[in-house]
Protein backbone atom coordinates (compact mmCIF):
# COMPACT_ATOMS: atom_id res chain seq x y z
CA UNK A 1 0.00 0.00 0.00
CA UNK A 2 1.47 3.37 -1.11
CA UNK A 3 2.23 6.32 1.80
CA UNK A 4 0.26 9.57 2.04
CA UNK A 5 2.25 12.74 2.29
CA UNK A 6 2.14 13.65 6.00
CA UNK A 7 -0.59 15.65 6.73
CA UNK A 8 1.17 18.31 8.98
CA UNK A 9 5.14 18.56 9.43
CA UNK A 10 4.78 16.48 12.82
CA UNK A 11 7.06 13.59 10.97
CA UNK A 12 9.43 16.09 9.60
CA UNK A 13 10.13 17.71 13.03
CA UNK A 14 10.72 14.53 14.54
CA UNK A 15 13.51 13.53 11.67
CA UNK A 16 14.88 16.60 12.33
CA UNK A 17 16.28 15.16 15.40
CA UNK A 18 17.94 12.36 14.10
CA UNK A 19 19.16 13.47 10.62
CA UNK A 20 22.46 15.15 11.18
CA UNK A 21 24.56 17.23 9.04
CA UNK A 22 28.07 17.79 8.55
CA UNK A 23 28.76 21.36 7.85
CA UNK A 24 32.08 22.63 6.27
CA UNK A 25 31.35 26.45 8.52
CA UNK A 26 31.39 25.19 11.72
CA UNK A 27 33.65 21.69 10.65
CA UNK A 28 30.90 19.71 13.03
CA UNK A 29 28.30 17.53 12.81
CA UNK A 30 25.52 19.06 13.76
CA UNK A 31 21.75 18.05 14.11
CA UNK A 32 19.75 19.44 11.59
CA UNK A 33 17.14 21.97 11.92
CA UNK A 34 15.26 23.70 9.05
CA UNK A 35 14.65 27.29 8.66
CA UNK A 36 10.84 26.58 8.10
CA UNK A 37 9.55 23.71 9.85
CA UNK A 38 8.40 21.08 7.99
CA UNK A 39 10.43 22.75 4.75
CA UNK A 40 14.20 22.42 3.44
CA UNK A 41 15.62 25.39 0.72
CA UNK A 42 18.65 23.41 -0.70
CA UNK A 43 20.93 25.36 -3.18
CA UNK A 44 23.64 23.72 -5.32
CA UNK A 45 25.98 25.38 -7.43
CA UNK A 46 25.50 23.91 -11.30
CA UNK A 47 27.51 23.87 -14.56
CA UNK A 48 29.06 26.82 -16.47
CA UNK A 49 27.82 25.41 -19.75
CA UNK A 50 30.47 26.53 -21.82
CA UNK A 51 31.50 22.66 -22.99
CA UNK A 52 30.34 19.46 -22.24
CA UNK A 53 29.65 17.95 -19.20
CA UNK A 54 32.21 15.30 -17.90
CA UNK A 55 31.69 13.06 -14.92
CA UNK A 56 32.87 15.00 -12.11
CA UNK A 57 29.87 17.10 -12.89
CA UNK A 58 27.29 14.22 -11.95
CA UNK A 59 28.93 13.99 -8.65
CA UNK A 60 27.01 16.97 -6.96
CA UNK A 61 23.84 16.33 -8.77
CA UNK A 62 23.55 12.45 -8.06
CA UNK A 63 24.54 12.78 -4.62
CA UNK A 64 22.04 16.27 -3.79
CA UNK A 65 19.18 14.25 -5.47
CA UNK A 66 19.52 11.19 -3.12
CA UNK A 67 19.95 14.03 -0.46
CA UNK A 68 16.42 15.75 -1.60
CA UNK A 69 14.75 12.16 -1.95
CA UNK A 70 15.94 11.42 1.56
CA UNK A 71 14.28 14.46 3.11
CA UNK A 72 10.95 13.74 1.54
CA UNK A 73 11.31 10.37 2.38
CA UNK A 74 11.50 11.65 5.93
CA UNK A 75 8.87 13.97 5.21
CA UNK A 76 9.65 17.29 4.62
CA UNK A 77 8.64 19.56 1.64
CA UNK A 78 11.69 20.33 -0.24
CA UNK A 79 12.86 22.82 -2.67
CA UNK A 80 16.46 22.03 -4.70
CA UNK A 81 17.67 24.75 -6.40
CA UNK A 82 20.46 24.42 -9.42
CA UNK A 83 22.14 27.30 -11.46
CA UNK A 84 23.00 27.57 -14.84
CA UNK A 85 26.15 29.43 -15.45
CA UNK A 86 25.15 30.81 -19.17
CA UNK A 87 27.69 34.27 -18.93
CA UNK A 88 31.15 33.18 -17.85
CA UNK A 89 34.48 34.37 -19.46
CA UNK A 90 35.26 30.73 -20.21
CA UNK A 91 31.85 30.57 -21.82
CA UNK A 92 32.37 34.19 -23.96
CA UNK A 93 36.02 32.55 -25.13
CA UNK A 94 34.62 29.57 -26.54
CA UNK A 95 31.54 31.73 -28.49
CA UNK A 96 34.26 33.35 -30.34
CA UNK A 97 36.15 30.24 -30.85
CA UNK A 98 33.31 28.86 -32.06
CA UNK A 99 31.90 31.43 -33.93
CA UNK A 100 29.04 31.13 -32.42
CA UNK A 101 26.70 33.67 -30.09
CA UNK A 102 27.02 33.16 -26.72
CA UNK A 103 24.06 32.42 -26.25
CA UNK A 104 23.67 29.79 -28.90
CA UNK A 105 26.75 27.81 -27.23
CA UNK A 106 25.08 28.11 -23.50
CA UNK A 107 21.49 26.78 -24.81
CA UNK A 108 23.84 23.69 -26.43
CA UNK A 109 26.12 22.86 -23.38
CA UNK A 110 22.64 23.14 -21.21
CA UNK A 111 20.92 20.71 -23.05
CA UNK A 112 23.80 18.54 -22.85
CA UNK A 113 23.92 18.62 -19.50
CA UNK A 114 20.05 18.08 -18.84
CA UNK A 115 20.58 14.96 -21.08
CA UNK A 116 23.39 13.69 -18.78
CA UNK A 117 21.49 14.15 -15.70
CA UNK A 118 18.09 12.41 -16.77
CA UNK A 119 20.77 9.14 -17.68
CA UNK A 120 21.80 9.04 -14.52
CA UNK A 121 18.54 9.89 -12.97
CA UNK A 122 18.63 12.63 -11.31
CA UNK A 123 14.92 14.16 -11.87
CA UNK A 124 14.53 15.83 -8.45
CA UNK A 125 15.59 19.23 -9.49
CA UNK A 126 12.45 22.21 -8.84
CA UNK A 127 14.37 24.88 -10.10
CA UNK A 128 16.98 25.69 -12.67
CA UNK A 129 17.60 29.84 -12.82
CA UNK A 130 20.24 30.71 -15.08
CA UNK A 131 22.33 33.69 -15.09
CA UNK A 132 21.43 35.73 -17.88
CA UNK A 133 17.42 35.43 -16.81
CA UNK A 134 18.64 36.88 -13.15
CA UNK A 135 20.13 40.04 -14.41
CA UNK A 136 17.05 42.62 -12.16
CA UNK A 137 18.31 40.58 -9.46
CA UNK A 138 22.22 40.67 -10.11
CA UNK A 139 22.21 44.50 -10.23
CA UNK A 140 19.74 45.40 -7.46
CA UNK A 141 22.12 43.29 -5.38
CA UNK A 142 25.14 44.73 -6.39
CA UNK A 143 23.45 48.53 -5.86
CA UNK A 144 22.54 47.26 -2.48
CA UNK A 145 26.43 46.44 -1.78
CA UNK A 146 27.18 50.03 -2.65
CA UNK A 147 24.70 51.72 -0.83
CA UNK A 148 25.60 49.91 2.49
CA UNK A 149 29.15 50.55 1.93
CA UNK A 150 30.89 46.86 1.57
CA UNK A 151 31.33 47.82 -2.61
CA UNK A 152 32.53 50.77 -4.87
CA UNK A 153 32.91 51.53 -8.62
CA UNK A 154 35.92 51.74 -10.44
CA UNK A 155 36.20 52.81 -13.95
CA UNK A 156 32.76 50.52 -14.80
CA UNK A 157 33.75 47.84 -12.77
CA UNK A 158 32.36 47.12 -9.46
CA UNK A 159 34.37 45.50 -6.83
CA UNK A 160 33.49 44.06 -3.57
CA UNK A 161 35.76 45.37 -0.58
CA UNK A 162 36.56 42.17 1.27
CA UNK A 163 38.43 44.18 4.01
CA UNK A 164 35.15 45.81 5.25
CA UNK A 165 34.06 42.01 6.02
CA UNK A 166 35.09 41.37 9.42
CA UNK A 167 34.73 37.77 8.97
CA UNK A 168 35.66 37.50 5.49
CA UNK A 169 37.76 33.84 5.28
CA UNK A 170 35.79 32.19 7.94
CA UNK A 171 34.69 29.18 5.26
CA UNK A 172 37.96 28.49 4.11
CA UNK A 173 40.12 29.43 6.90
CA UNK A 174 41.87 32.37 4.78
CA UNK A 175 42.67 35.75 6.04
CA UNK A 176 42.80 38.64 3.51
CA UNK A 177 46.37 39.17 3.54
CA UNK A 178 46.57 35.91 1.94
CA UNK A 179 44.85 36.97 -1.21
CA UNK A 180 46.05 37.54 -4.33
CA UNK A 181 43.24 38.12 -6.68
CA UNK A 182 43.42 39.31 -10.49
CA UNK A 183 46.49 40.98 -11.68
CA UNK A 184 46.97 42.93 -14.61
CA UNK A 185 44.58 46.18 -15.32
CA UNK A 186 42.00 45.12 -12.88
CA UNK A 187 44.88 44.98 -9.98
CA UNK A 188 44.84 49.02 -10.82
CA UNK A 189 41.12 49.42 -10.47
CA UNK A 190 40.81 47.83 -6.99
CA UNK A 191 41.36 49.26 -3.28
CA UNK A 192 43.06 45.79 -2.67
CA UNK A 193 44.34 43.21 -4.27
CA UNK A 194 42.04 40.41 -2.23
CA UNK A 195 38.96 42.58 -3.78
CA UNK A 196 36.43 40.99 -6.06
CA UNK A 197 34.83 41.62 -8.91
CA UNK A 198 30.75 42.07 -9.01
CA UNK A 199 30.24 43.29 -12.08
CA UNK A 200 32.61 44.04 -15.48
CA UNK A 201 32.76 46.94 -17.70
CA UNK A 202 31.70 45.83 -21.32
CA UNK A 203 34.56 45.06 -23.65
CA UNK A 204 33.67 45.48 -27.58
CA UNK A 205 31.73 42.64 -28.87
CA UNK A 206 31.34 40.93 -25.70
CA UNK A 207 27.97 40.40 -24.42
CA UNK A 208 26.88 42.62 -22.01
CA UNK A 209 23.76 44.37 -20.24
CA UNK A 210 22.76 48.15 -19.05
CA UNK A 211 23.31 48.88 -15.72
CA UNK A 212 24.04 52.06 -13.49
CA UNK A 213 27.94 51.86 -13.68
CA UNK A 214 27.41 51.64 -17.11
CA UNK A 215 26.88 48.77 -19.70
CA UNK A 216 28.72 45.30 -18.68
CA UNK A 217 28.25 41.52 -17.09
CA UNK A 218 28.14 40.34 -13.81
CA UNK A 219 31.06 38.55 -12.04
CA UNK A 220 30.72 34.56 -11.60
CA UNK A 221 30.22 34.80 -7.91
CA UNK A 222 27.52 37.53 -7.32
CA UNK A 223 24.96 35.15 -9.96
CA UNK A 224 24.61 32.95 -7.07
CA UNK A 225 24.07 35.13 -4.23
CA UNK A 226 21.09 37.02 -6.49
CA UNK A 227 19.84 33.19 -8.03
CA UNK A 228 19.76 31.70 -4.38
CA UNK A 229 18.05 34.75 -2.43
CA UNK A 230 15.95 34.92 -5.37
CA UNK A 231 14.49 31.48 -5.08
CA UNK A 232 15.39 30.83 -1.76
CA UNK A 233 15.19 33.69 0.67
CA UNK A 234 18.40 35.53 2.51
CA UNK A 235 18.91 32.63 4.86
CA UNK A 236 18.33 28.95 3.36
CA UNK A 237 19.16 25.81 4.57
CA UNK A 238 21.86 23.93 2.76
CA UNK A 239 24.19 25.61 0.06
CA UNK A 240 26.37 22.62 -1.30
CA UNK A 241 28.88 22.26 -4.31
CA UNK A 242 32.11 20.28 -4.78
CA UNK A 243 34.68 20.98 -2.35
CA UNK A 244 36.67 22.92 -5.60
CA UNK A 245 34.29 25.84 -4.42
CA UNK A 246 35.37 26.51 -1.50
CA UNK A 247 37.46 29.22 -2.64
CA UNK A 248 37.13 31.67 -3.87
CA UNK A 249 33.03 31.42 -5.30
CA UNK A 250 31.51 30.02 -1.75
CA UNK A 251 33.90 32.48 0.06
CA UNK A 252 32.38 34.99 -1.73
CA UNK A 253 28.95 34.17 -1.88
CA UNK A 254 29.50 34.12 2.23
CA UNK A 255 30.62 37.68 2.15
CA UNK A 256 28.00 39.57 -0.35
CA UNK A 257 25.52 37.48 1.23
CA UNK A 258 25.59 38.06 4.65
CA UNK A 259 27.12 41.55 4.33
CA UNK A 260 23.99 42.85 2.50
CA UNK A 261 21.26 40.72 4.90
CA UNK A 262 22.89 40.51 8.53
CA UNK A 263 22.53 37.09 8.33
CA UNK A 264 23.53 33.50 7.60
CA UNK A 265 23.21 32.99 4.12
CA UNK A 266 22.81 29.18 4.73
CA UNK A 267 22.26 26.82 7.95
CA UNK A 268 24.84 24.01 6.37
CA UNK A 269 27.78 24.49 4.09
CA UNK A 270 27.77 21.03 2.36
CA UNK A 271 30.77 20.10 -0.01
CA UNK A 272 31.45 16.41 -1.76
CA UNK A 273 34.55 15.13 -2.22
CA UNK A 274 36.07 15.49 -5.82
CA UNK A 275 36.52 12.91 -8.55
CA UNK A 276 40.52 11.80 -9.40
CA UNK A 277 41.36 10.03 -11.83
CA UNK A 278 43.15 6.42 -11.27
CA UNK A 279 43.44 2.98 -11.97
CA UNK A 280 44.09 1.79 -8.47
CA UNK A 281 40.99 0.62 -5.93
CA UNK A 282 39.90 2.10 -3.13
CA UNK A 283 39.17 5.72 -2.10
CA UNK A 284 40.59 9.12 -0.68
CA UNK A 285 38.99 11.28 1.60
CA UNK A 286 36.17 10.76 4.02
CA UNK A 287 38.28 11.73 7.32
CA UNK A 288 37.45 13.97 10.07
CA UNK A 289 40.07 16.24 9.30
CA UNK A 290 39.08 16.21 5.58
CA UNK A 291 38.55 20.06 5.68
CA UNK A 292 42.06 21.11 6.32
CA UNK A 293 43.39 23.11 3.76
CA UNK A 294 46.54 21.01 2.89
CA UNK A 295 43.63 18.09 2.20
CA UNK A 296 41.42 20.50 0.51
CA UNK A 297 44.58 21.68 -1.82
CA UNK A 298 45.58 17.99 -2.49
CA UNK A 299 42.22 17.34 -3.99
CA UNK A 300 41.41 20.00 -5.98
CA UNK A 301 45.39 19.68 -7.47
CA UNK A 302 43.99 15.99 -8.98
CA UNK A 303 40.25 16.54 -9.92
CA UNK A 304 39.02 15.79 -13.34
CA UNK A 305 37.87 18.39 -14.97
CA UNK A 306 37.94 19.55 -18.44
CA UNK A 307 41.27 21.33 -18.23
CA UNK A 308 42.49 17.98 -17.39
CA UNK A 309 41.18 16.31 -20.02
CA UNK A 310 38.09 15.12 -19.23
CA UNK A 311 35.57 15.17 -22.39
CA UNK A 312 31.79 14.36 -22.65
CA UNK A 313 29.76 11.81 -21.00
CA UNK A 314 28.05 10.11 -24.60
CA UNK A 315 30.74 7.31 -24.88
CA UNK A 316 30.63 6.37 -21.19
CA UNK A 317 27.03 6.18 -20.63
CA UNK A 318 26.77 4.63 -23.66
CA UNK A 319 29.27 1.77 -22.57
CA UNK A 320 28.26 1.46 -18.73
CA UNK A 321 24.78 2.56 -18.54
CA UNK A 322 23.71 5.56 -16.34
CA UNK A 323 22.31 3.43 -13.28
CA UNK A 324 25.81 1.72 -13.04
CA UNK A 325 27.42 5.17 -13.16
CA UNK A 326 24.99 6.25 -10.65
CA UNK A 327 25.71 3.39 -8.14
CA UNK A 328 29.07 3.94 -8.47
CA UNK A 329 29.22 7.50 -7.31
CA UNK A 330 27.01 6.52 -4.15
CA UNK A 331 28.96 3.81 -3.11
CA UNK A 332 31.01 6.04 -0.68
CA UNK A 333 29.91 8.79 1.75
CA UNK A 334 30.21 12.29 -0.31
CA UNK A 335 32.44 13.75 1.83
CA UNK A 336 34.99 11.38 -0.09
CA UNK A 337 37.11 11.39 -2.45
CA UNK A 338 36.22 9.33 -5.64
CA UNK A 339 38.86 7.46 -7.94
CA UNK A 340 37.44 6.96 -11.17
CA UNK A 341 38.37 4.66 -13.86
CA UNK A 342 35.88 2.50 -15.88
CA UNK A 343 37.39 -0.31 -14.05
CA UNK A 344 36.16 0.64 -10.83
CA UNK A 345 32.70 1.56 -12.42
CA UNK A 346 33.19 -1.97 -13.45
CA UNK A 347 33.64 -3.78 -10.12
CA UNK A 348 31.66 -1.68 -8.34
CA UNK A 349 28.35 -2.24 -10.68
CA UNK A 350 29.25 -6.04 -10.79
CA UNK A 351 27.50 -6.18 -7.60
CA UNK A 352 24.48 -4.54 -9.10
CA UNK A 353 23.58 -8.10 -10.90
CA UNK A 354 22.63 -9.12 -7.14
CA UNK A 355 19.98 -7.50 -7.37
CA UNK A 356 19.06 -7.62 -11.03
CA UNK A 357 18.46 -11.47 -10.44
CA UNK A 358 16.37 -11.03 -7.50
CA UNK A 359 13.90 -8.84 -9.50
CA UNK A 360 13.81 -11.65 -11.88
CA UNK A 361 13.31 -14.19 -9.10
CA UNK A 362 10.68 -12.15 -7.76
CA UNK A 363 8.64 -12.51 -11.21
CA UNK A 364 9.29 -16.08 -11.50
CA UNK A 365 7.89 -16.55 -7.90
CA UNK A 366 5.30 -13.87 -8.14
CA UNK A 367 4.40 -13.55 -11.51
CA UNK A 368 4.71 -9.95 -11.03
CA UNK A 369 7.21 -7.08 -11.55
CA UNK A 370 9.71 -6.28 -9.18
CA UNK A 371 9.34 -2.40 -10.57
CA UNK A 372 5.38 -2.72 -10.11
CA UNK A 373 5.59 -3.42 -6.55
CA UNK A 374 3.92 -0.40 -4.51
CA UNK A 375 6.52 0.69 -1.54
CA UNK A 376 5.87 2.99 0.86
CA UNK A 377 7.04 6.58 -0.02
CA UNK A 378 7.62 7.80 3.65
CA UNK A 379 9.62 6.30 6.69
CA UNK A 380 6.92 5.95 8.80
CA UNK A 381 4.84 4.51 6.39
CA UNK A 382 7.45 1.64 5.43
CA UNK A 383 7.73 0.13 9.49
CA UNK A 384 6.32 -3.10 10.06
CA UNK A 385 5.96 -5.97 12.85
CA UNK A 386 8.34 -8.83 12.02
CA UNK A 387 7.00 -11.16 14.19
CA UNK A 388 8.49 -13.95 15.17
CA UNK A 389 9.85 -14.20 11.68
CA UNK A 390 13.66 -14.41 11.31
CA UNK A 391 13.71 -13.50 8.10
CA UNK A 392 11.31 -10.52 8.51
CA UNK A 393 13.87 -9.63 11.71
CA UNK A 394 16.73 -9.33 9.53
CA UNK A 395 14.85 -7.32 6.65
CA UNK A 396 13.71 -4.67 9.63
CA UNK A 397 17.15 -4.45 11.13
CA UNK A 398 18.71 -3.55 7.86
CA UNK A 399 16.26 -1.18 6.95
CA UNK A 400 16.85 0.40 10.76
CA UNK A 401 20.24 0.45 9.67
CA UNK A 402 19.96 1.67 6.75
CA UNK A 403 17.81 5.01 7.84
CA UNK A 404 20.85 5.33 10.50
CA UNK A 405 23.31 5.42 8.24
CA UNK A 406 21.14 7.84 5.67
CA UNK A 407 20.52 9.88 9.10
CA UNK A 408 24.15 10.32 9.79
CA UNK A 409 25.08 12.68 7.14
CA UNK A 410 23.48 10.84 4.01
CA UNK A 411 25.85 7.79 3.91
CA UNK A 412 24.67 6.13 0.97
CA UNK A 413 27.79 3.90 1.22
CA UNK A 414 26.49 2.11 4.29
CA UNK A 415 23.03 2.42 3.35
CA UNK A 416 24.08 0.48 -0.02
CA UNK A 417 25.24 -2.44 1.93
CA UNK A 418 22.25 -3.00 3.86
CA UNK A 419 20.49 -2.96 0.72
CA UNK A 420 23.24 -5.87 -0.33
CA UNK A 421 22.07 -7.29 2.66
CA UNK A 422 18.09 -7.42 2.32
CA UNK A 423 18.89 -8.82 -1.21
CA UNK A 424 20.90 -11.69 0.24
CA UNK A 425 18.33 -12.48 3.18
CA UNK A 426 15.27 -12.46 -0.12
CA UNK A 427 17.92 -15.06 -1.89
CA UNK A 428 18.25 -17.12 1.14
CA UNK A 429 14.35 -17.43 2.69
CA UNK A 430 13.57 -18.09 -1.49
CA UNK A 431 16.08 -21.20 -1.42
CA UNK A 432 15.08 -22.04 2.22
CA UNK A 433 11.24 -22.07 1.51
CA UNK A 434 11.50 -23.46 -2.40
CA UNK A 435 9.79 -20.72 -3.50
CA UNK A 436 10.29 -21.40 -7.25
CA UNK A 437 8.83 -25.08 -6.81
CA UNK A 438 6.58 -26.39 -3.74
CA UNK A 439 6.79 -23.13 -1.53
CA UNK A 440 5.31 -20.88 -4.56
CA UNK A 441 1.55 -22.18 -3.85
CA UNK A 442 2.04 -21.30 0.04
CA UNK A 443 0.46 -17.89 0.91
CA UNK A 444 2.19 -17.76 4.46
CA UNK A 445 5.64 -18.03 2.28
CA UNK A 446 4.66 -15.80 -0.15
CA UNK A 447 4.17 -12.74 2.22
CA UNK A 448 7.15 -12.61 3.95
CA UNK A 449 9.14 -12.31 0.35
CA UNK A 450 6.76 -9.87 -1.05
CA UNK A 451 7.34 -7.94 2.52
CA UNK A 452 11.16 -8.43 2.29
CA UNK A 453 10.80 -6.96 -1.48
CA UNK A 454 8.92 -4.02 -0.65
CA UNK A 455 11.28 -3.01 1.97
CA UNK A 456 13.94 -3.46 -0.37
CA UNK A 457 12.30 -1.09 -2.90
CA UNK A 458 11.34 1.69 -0.54
CA UNK A 459 14.93 1.48 0.36
CA UNK A 460 15.99 2.05 -2.78
CA UNK A 461 14.06 4.09 -3.88
CA UNK A 462 15.39 6.74 -1.44
CA UNK A 463 18.65 6.18 -3.10
CA UNK A 464 17.25 6.68 -6.56
CA UNK A 465 17.79 3.71 -7.88
CA UNK A 466 15.87 0.24 -9.38
CA UNK A 467 13.37 2.97 -10.36
CA UNK A 468 12.31 1.69 -13.66
CA UNK A 469 13.74 -1.02 -15.79
CA UNK A 470 17.20 -0.30 -16.87
CA UNK A 471 17.67 0.50 -20.31
CA UNK A 472 21.06 -1.66 -21.96
CA UNK A 473 24.15 0.01 -22.97
CA UNK A 474 23.91 3.05 -25.80
CA UNK A 475 19.97 3.61 -24.87
CA UNK A 476 18.85 -0.21 -26.11
CA UNK A 477 15.67 -1.36 -24.87
CA UNK A 478 16.89 -3.90 -22.57
CA UNK A 479 13.53 -5.63 -22.57
CA UNK A 480 14.57 -6.69 -26.30
CA UNK A 481 17.62 -7.39 -25.24
CA UNK A 482 16.61 -9.85 -22.54
CA UNK A 483 14.16 -11.39 -25.25
CA UNK A 484 17.31 -11.96 -28.24
CA UNK A 485 19.35 -13.41 -25.30
CA UNK A 486 16.44 -15.45 -23.70
CA UNK A 487 16.17 -16.49 -27.90
CA UNK A 488 20.08 -17.28 -27.89
CA UNK A 489 19.89 -19.77 -24.31
CA UNK A 490 17.03 -21.47 -25.67
CA UNK A 491 18.80 -22.24 -28.63
CA UNK A 492 21.79 -23.46 -27.06
CA UNK A 493 19.80 -25.52 -24.93
CA UNK A 494 18.16 -27.11 -27.91
CA UNK A 495 21.72 -27.71 -29.40
CA UNK A 496 22.95 -29.21 -26.49
CA UNK A 497 19.88 -31.48 -25.72
CA UNK A 498 20.64 -32.45 -29.60
CA UNK A 499 24.44 -33.30 -28.81
CA UNK A 500 25.22 -30.45 -30.85
CA UNK A 501 28.00 -28.92 -28.62
CA UNK A 502 29.51 -26.84 -31.07
CA UNK A 503 26.93 -24.84 -31.67
CA UNK A 504 25.71 -24.56 -28.06
CA UNK A 505 29.01 -23.71 -27.41
CA UNK A 506 29.83 -21.19 -30.05
CA UNK A 507 26.69 -19.16 -28.61
CA UNK A 508 28.04 -18.97 -25.05
CA UNK A 509 31.58 -17.94 -26.39
CA UNK A 510 29.95 -15.32 -28.49
CA UNK A 511 27.75 -13.95 -26.11
CA UNK A 512 30.50 -13.59 -23.25
CA UNK A 513 32.12 -11.77 -26.20
CA UNK A 514 29.23 -9.79 -26.42
CA UNK A 515 29.36 -8.76 -22.37
CA UNK A 516 26.50 -11.80 -21.59
CA UNK A 517 27.07 -14.48 -19.15
CA UNK A 518 24.91 -17.62 -19.41
CA UNK A 519 24.41 -19.13 -15.68
CA UNK A 520 22.97 -22.76 -16.10
CA UNK A 521 20.69 -23.49 -13.42
CA UNK A 522 18.87 -26.69 -12.71
CA UNK A 523 15.91 -25.62 -13.42
CA UNK A 524 16.51 -22.61 -15.99
CA UNK A 525 19.41 -20.80 -17.74
CA UNK A 526 20.23 -16.84 -16.42
CA UNK A 527 22.57 -14.59 -17.52
CA UNK A 528 24.37 -11.36 -16.09
CA UNK A 529 25.03 -8.50 -18.92
CA UNK A 530 27.98 -6.59 -18.81
CA UNK A 531 27.56 -3.30 -20.45
CA UNK A 532 29.92 -2.93 -23.63
CA UNK A 533 27.66 -0.60 -26.37
CA UNK A 534 25.60 -2.00 -29.22
CA UNK A 535 24.75 -5.16 -27.78
CA UNK A 536 21.36 -5.92 -29.11
CA UNK A 537 23.03 -5.41 -32.85
CA UNK A 538 25.58 -8.07 -31.94
CA UNK A 539 23.90 -9.99 -30.74
CA UNK A 540 21.31 -9.66 -33.68
CA UNK A 541 24.25 -10.16 -36.26
CA UNK A 542 24.60 -13.80 -34.43
CA UNK A 543 21.07 -14.83 -34.76
CA UNK A 544 21.04 -14.00 -38.10
CA UNK A 545 24.04 -15.77 -38.80
CA UNK A 546 22.65 -18.22 -36.66
CA UNK A 547 19.43 -18.54 -39.13
CA UNK A 548 21.30 -18.42 -41.98
CA UNK A 549 23.35 -21.64 -41.45
CA UNK A 550 20.19 -23.32 -40.13
CA UNK A 551 18.76 -22.62 -43.45
CA UNK A 552 21.57 -24.14 -45.31
CA UNK A 553 21.32 -27.11 -43.87
CA UNK A 554 17.73 -27.21 -44.05
CA UNK A 555 17.16 -27.20 -39.91
CA UNK A 556 14.09 -24.92 -40.60
CA UNK A 557 12.62 -25.42 -37.39
CA UNK A 558 15.39 -23.48 -35.72
CA UNK A 559 14.64 -21.01 -38.04
CA UNK A 560 11.24 -20.64 -37.35
CA UNK A 561 11.86 -20.57 -33.89
CA UNK A 562 14.09 -17.39 -34.67
CA UNK A 563 11.29 -15.97 -36.70
CA UNK A 564 8.66 -16.35 -34.36
CA UNK A 565 10.84 -15.24 -31.30
CA UNK A 566 12.01 -12.16 -33.16
CA UNK A 567 8.18 -11.35 -34.26
CA UNK A 568 6.99 -11.42 -30.64
CA UNK A 569 9.79 -8.83 -30.27
CA UNK A 570 8.46 -6.53 -33.13
CA UNK A 571 11.69 -7.54 -34.89
CA UNK A 572 11.85 -7.81 -38.80
CA UNK A 573 14.54 -9.34 -41.09
CA UNK A 574 14.82 -8.36 -44.68
CA UNK A 575 17.17 -10.39 -46.50
CA UNK A 576 19.03 -8.55 -49.14
CA UNK A 577 22.07 -9.31 -51.88
CA UNK A 578 24.51 -8.08 -49.64
CA UNK A 579 23.15 -9.74 -46.31
CA UNK A 580 20.82 -10.00 -44.20
CA UNK A 581 19.15 -6.61 -42.26
CA UNK A 582 17.20 -6.15 -39.17
CA UNK A 583 14.71 -3.36 -37.93
CA UNK A 584 12.66 -3.37 -34.55
CA UNK A 585 9.24 -1.64 -35.20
Amino acid sequence: MSATAPSTAASAQSAATTISIYDTLTKQKRPFVPVTPGKVGIYLCGPTVYKESHIGHMVGPVIFDCIKRYFTYSGYEVTWVVNITDVDDKLIAESVRRGLPMADVAEEMTQDYLHNLAAFGVDQIDQMPRATETMDEIIEFIAALIEQGFAYESEGDVYFETGKDPQYGKLSNRTTDSLQGEGGEAAQRKRSLGDFALWKAAKEGQPSWDSPWGSGRPGWHIECSAMSRARLGETFDIHGGGLDLLFPHHENEVAQSECRHGKPMANFWMHNGLMRAGASAGKLGGRADREQQQVEQATVATKISRSGGAGGLADLVARQGGERLRFFLLRTQYRSTIVFSEAEVEQSGAGLETFYRLFKRYERITGESYYDVDAPRFRGAGAFDPGDDDTLKSVAAHRQHFIESMDDDFNTGAAVADLFEIARTLNRYADQADLEASGKDDPAKLAVFKQGARTLRELSGTLGLFIRPIQSAGGEDQETLEGVIGLLASIRQDARAAKNFELGDAIRDQLQAAGVTLLDRPDATEWEIQPTGNQLDALMQLVIKIRADARAAKDFAIADKIRDALQSQSITLEDRAGGTEWDKS
